[in-house]
């Protein structure tokens, strides 16, 4: 789930052991092949984040402080359920998704149509995802590095802008896990969490619909980042 999806549901809501660096292109872009769901099972720290959204690159480095994934296996043999937590605004968000695991494809289908693949990475216990979501007609690719860890050394994230470039992607979102992370599920009282999963699933596509109106209008993105930053600004006065 792209952290950009996560902030435009969030104004939606208001509103309503190290291997040496791979180097080619080649080889930074060849697919892996999943060998069962249990390659991806475990708790995952969100590093970095590339999108071709207009404004993504922008929203993220306001708004997004850190964010981290647990997958677990669902009851279907094929299934994998993921929960993401983002923090934005010393606040917690988290979404509930479900894929389908199939031909080393990561499928799915709510909030949003996308089909997810592993890229190749040195990086032992880093997982290198490569996403394409569709809206009507719309066609978007994204790319995220996650890690076991919260920092990964200074080649490992190298090796990630060389593939983002490799994938003619805008330069990445990285973030800073000094801001510090939402808690596991079990929230503490001195957290507050919103869940978005059932917003989400009612606005699907949308959220993406809504991405692109606001970008392609004139202040569009300026003006969402200020409503966010004020309605976030009202909510902690209350």
């Amino acid at each position: 789930m792209g952290f950009v999806h996560v902030a435009v549901a969030v104004l939606g809501l208001l509103s309503v052991g190290q291997s040496a660096p791979v180097t080619s292109c080649k080889s930074l872009t060849q697919p892996l092949e999943i060998q069962g769901r249990d390659q991806l099972l475990g708790k995952w720290i969100f590093i970095a984040e590339s999108t071709n959204i207009t404004g993504s690159r922008l929203l993220t480095k306001k708004f997004v402080e850190t964010a981290w994934s647990k997958i677990t296996a669902a009851n279907e043999s094929d299934v994998i359920n993921n929960y993401q937590a983002q923090k934005m605004f010393g606040r917690c968000f988290s979404i509930s998704t479900k894929a389908t695991v199939e031909n080393s494809t990561l499928s799915m289908v709510h909030p949003y149509t996308a089909s997810t693949i592993l890229l190749n990475t040195a990086c032992t216990d880093c997982l290198v995802f490569y996403s394409k979501f569709t809206t009507g007609s719309s066609i978007y690719a994204g790319v995220q590095l996650l890690s076991k860890r919260s920092n990964v050394s200074a080649d490992e994230l190298q090796e990630f802008m060389k593939q983002v470039e490799c994938l003619n992607l805008p330069a990445p979102a990285i973030l800073d896990p000094e801001k510090g992370f939402c808690p596991d599920e079990s929230f503490s009282q001195e957290t507050e969490n919103t869940d978005l999963t059932n917003f989400m699933n009612d606005m699907g596509s949308e959220v993406l619909n809504l991405m692109e109106k606001i970008v392609a209008s004139d202040g569009g993105l300026k003006m969402f980042m200020k409503l966010v930053s004020s309605s976030i600004s009202g909510l902690k006065q209350n």
